[in-house]
């Protein structure tokens, strides 16, 4: 939890505050753009919720928050209401789980709900008020993991749902070798007819994203939406394998179709497809410039 005499004096007064142990993960300024912003290079009140709306945000950003480090001075009778509406609903039968893990520097994990057995997108935090709601939503049938920076707490999921995790061989590490199910190869996967496992290589060597009803793209670190270049974008900076590849990558990706980027890092993206081909194209030539 957050500690009040850690509060960062960049805070405006007010309850909802963040303390100095924020790791500048983004994951508040997405959640609740109008209350949390970035400044030194780490996150900070600029505005108190003025409506229910906005505290709703806030207090949802404070439980997704993977360092614990949004407080607010007054213990917020409210935050059952917050803690009920994880998984967030996208669109459709995808959901945002909420509940960042550290482990994973805060990324964000999803949640597609299927008739035949739902599917986790890389890992939450295991929480019990998120492994509640997640049973509530019906059993999980897979664990699908981008790549091995995101894994966070897929052992204990995996045990309490009795679920298969889809992890890429060129990413098992001793943390994931048990993991049920180790794609091969650079082809793409069908796993359904509605979900195709797709490698992406470059961020990591066994970075793949999942491709669901030629809509939604679960990107993983391979692709994100970029506030400053307001672009689709990888991420040059972290690209712990290959940009050459991660380049090569993102071509064979432009040759799909989807509406929605749903990243674990970085911002989503939503546009009709030619819009997204568009973008696509652009971020590819930004990245062979830098090649």
């Amino acid at each position: 939890m957050a500690h009040l005499n850690q509060r960062r004096p960049q805070n405006v007064n007010g309850d909802f505050y963040v303390d100095s142990t924020c790791i500048d993960c983004d994951t508040c300024r997405w959640m609740a753009p109008e209350v949390f912003y970035d400044v030194d290079d780490q996150s900070a009140v600029y505005h108190q919720p003025s409506n229910d709306a906005e505290r709703l945000a806030a207090l949802e950003a404070l439980l997704a928050c993977p360092t614990s480090s949004i407080g607010t001075v007054e213990k917020p009778k409210d935050i059952k209401v917050a803690q009920e509406k994880f998984p967030i609903l996208v669109a459709e039968n995808v959901y945002h789980c909420g509940y960042h893990s550290e482990k994973s520097y805060g990324a964000a994990s999803y949640l597609i709900q299927l008739p035949e057995g739902n599917i986790l997108v890389d890992s939450p935090r295991f929480t019990p008020p998120l492994v509640k709601r997640l049973e509530e939503l019906g059993p999980i049938r897979y664990m699908y993991l981008t790549h091995k920076d995101d894994v966070a707490d897929h052992e204990k999921f995996a045990e309490h749902f009795q679920c298969d995790r889809i992890l890429h061989a060129d990413d098992i590490t001793t943390d994931t070798r048990n993991v049920e199910i180790q794609l091969t190869g650079s082809e793409a996967f069908t796993l359904t007819p509605d979900l195709l496992i797709i490698p992406v290589p470059g961020h990591t060597k066994g970075q793949t994203a999942l491709l669901y009803k030629n809509k939604f793209l679960f990107t993983g670190d391979h692709l994100a939406w970029s506030e400053s270049l307001h672009q689709l974008n990888a991420f040059h900076g972290v690209c712990w394998y290959s940009w050459p590849e991660q380049t090569k990558s993102m071509r064979n990706l432009a040759n799909y179709s989807f509406e929605w980027v749903l990243p674990g890092h970085g911002r989503r993206f939503h546009a009709d497809k030619e819009t997204m081909r568009q973008q696509m194209h652009k971020c590819i030539e930004w990245m062979e410039s830098l090649n």
